[in-house]
């Protein structure tokens, strides 16, 4: 790692290899425990599966902070060239959601600010930091105008601490309550309907598989933003899963007819509270509601085992709605500019995020974006 100068008994260190990324696990999943919003994707298994499946050429800067030998301070950043520019991302690019600054509980300032220094001294052009939370401490370190904030996801919340019997009665009507029971009764016509949770390796294998089988048949011809679907997406999906369940972070739940899988919904789960990753269903099977269900489901499960918050992430889209208590959106922060050039870039990115941005939420864009079957 290449030091920096200490402030207030803290060591700051830049670890720039895999390797010494790879040492720093079981201190590295307090920091993200210890969140406000802790983030299942600041694991440290899925940070170094995703390096290792989507590094490529880029650098790694993972900035951290020592109070003796006890990691105290955190900030995963990468370095990457986009078109003649050095930039800064979070390590994890946009599967960062909820990406931060982690700081171990009665840190004060001068760690944040010390790791805040030591990566503003990267040499980047400019800094493009997506998945950043509402309430984030990087965000709060810095000065008012250092980042331009743009609103990505507006990443929809249950609250589940009423458990599922209250919530269920309070965001369902008669009717839909009738129409679930009726197409799970056709369902049952079909054969024998069952619903199974995967949270260990040898559990989650084969039910990854059954996943990857179901979203592909979903998405076919069309744009999926999951990367669930390409060789790259799958292997790293796979590994970074698998290897959560060591931690009892990975759920996925599959709703089968005959054994035969059709539906599944797939998040992880961390200091009590779950967030939704993916979910999908065969469309062969559209007319019996199975992506409907298997959302149900997962939240049913998660309220069984005492989680009180259930983050849906992603879009407010359609099939969401219904489980959404309140909107907790997660940002792109661009800026930190250090050359003409980086600021010039910074600026073209914040114009064509927001251009893009009007262009989906219009109803015509929606329609095309969307363009599938309501759950």
């Amino acid at each position: 790692g290449t030091p920096a100068a200490p402030g207030s008994g803290v060591r700051v260190e830049t670890v720039s290899t895999e390797s010494e990324f790879a040492r720093l696990a079981g201190s590295w999943d307090e920091l993200v425990r210890a969140m406000p919003r802790p983030s299942p994707f600041l694991l440290h298994a899925w940070l170094l599966e995703w390096w290792r499946h989507y590094g490529g050429e880029a650098e790694l800067a993972v900035h951290v902070a020592y109070r003796g030998d006890r990691l105290v301070g955190a900030l995963p950043l990468c370095a990457r060239r986009r078109f003649g520019l050095r930039v800064s991302e979070f390590v994890g690019g946009t599967w960062a959601l909820l990406a931060d600054l982690l700081v171990a509980p009665g840190e004060g300032e001068s760690t944040t600010d010390s790791l805040v220094e030591q990566a503003a001294s990267s040499g980047h052009d400019f800094a493009d930091l997506f998945g950043l939370p509402g309430s984030s401490r990087l965000v709060a370190a810095l000065a008012p105008d250092a980042l331009r904030l743009v609103e990505r996801l507006e990443a929809p919340v249950l609250d589940l601490s009423a458990g599922w019997d209250a919530v269920y009665a309070a965001k369902t009507s008669s009717k839909l309550r009738g129409d679930r029971r009726r197409r799970l009764r056709q369902l049952e016509e079909l054969g024998t309907v069952e619903v199974a949770i995967a949270r260990t390796r040898e559990q989650l294998e084969p039910a990854l598989e059954d996943a990857f089988r179901i979203h592909a048949l979903r998405w076919q011809g069309r744009r999926d933003p999951t990367g669930f679907i390409t060789p790259t997406g799958r292997r790293f999906h796979r590994n970074a899963l698998l290897r959560l369940t060591e931690l009892d972070a990975t759920r996925l739940l599959t709703l089968r007819v005959d054994g035969l899988a059709i539906a599944f919904a797939l998040s992880l789960q961390v200091s009590g509270r779950a967030y939704g990753l993916t979910m999908a269903f065969d469309p062969a099977f559209a007319r019996y509601g199975p992506g409907s269900e298997a959302l149900m489901r997962r939240l049913e499960t998660a309220a069984s085992e005492g989680i009180t918050r259930f983050e849906l992430l992603g879009a407010a889209a359609f099939h969401k709605e219904r489980f959404t208590d309140w909107l907790d959106p997660i940002y792109e922060g661009i800026g930190l500019a250090r050359t003409l050039r980086g600021r010039a870039g910074a600026g073209a990115l914040v114009g064509g995020i927001r251009v893009r941005r009007a262009l989906k939420r219009s109803k015509t864009a929606q329609k095309l974006y969307y363009r599938a079957p309501r759950l």
